[in-house]
């Protein structure tokens, strides 16, 4: 079952990448019961990502799921050449990131799950930092919230009725 999710990563252009694993336990009657949540991010490195959460009985049926929902949670990330547009703060709950642009050859400086997000995304020149929460579920969300908030200079131009001809 796992070769067929590999085969289908490779046939869809997207590369997943595995965050975090979690065991969670409930106390019934008989005992514990234990189930896992997979945080995976998805992305083809061409300037779309995706970040899902999946829960299951099972760690392998938990990654599936997780990538599955990843991959319906697409963005799409606006880039100038090898890195981002411009500089953005963003907040998930506890969990705070900056990202800002870096000149050609800087390299990818983030930690953790910004770092994954980033990657799969196909930047590889920024500078990032992830502030407030360290749970790497709250890190991802909130990177996923700062890509969203990106924006190109076309796009603000045109909000700004103003015509981007230069």
């Amino acid at each position: 079952m796992a070769k067929n999710r590999n085969q289908d990563s490779k046939s869809s252009g997207f590369d997943e990448k595995v965050i975090s694993v979690n065991r969670v336990s409930k106390v019934v009657k008989g005992g514990k019961n234990f189930s896992f949540s997979a945080l995976v991010v998805v992305g083809d490195k061409k300037g779309h990502v995706g970040a899902g959460l999946g829960k299951s009985n099972e760690v392998s049926d938990a990654i599936r799921k997780g990538g599955d929902i990843a991959k319906k949670n697409l963005i799409t990330v606006p880039m100038n050449g090898s890195t981002i547009t411009h500089s953005v703060e963003a907040k998930f709950r506890a969990g705070k990131v900056m990202i800002k642009p870096a000149s050609k050859g800087t390299g990818l400086i983030a930690g953790g799950g910004m770092r994954a997000v980033l990657e799969l995304s196909g930047v590889s020149d920024v500078l990032a930092k992830s502030l407030g929460s360290a749970n790497p579920v709250t890190v991802v969300k909130a990177t996923m919230e700062a890509i969203k908030m990106l924006r190109t200079k076309d796009e603000i131009l045109a909000r700004r009725n103003i015509l981007g001809n230069n």
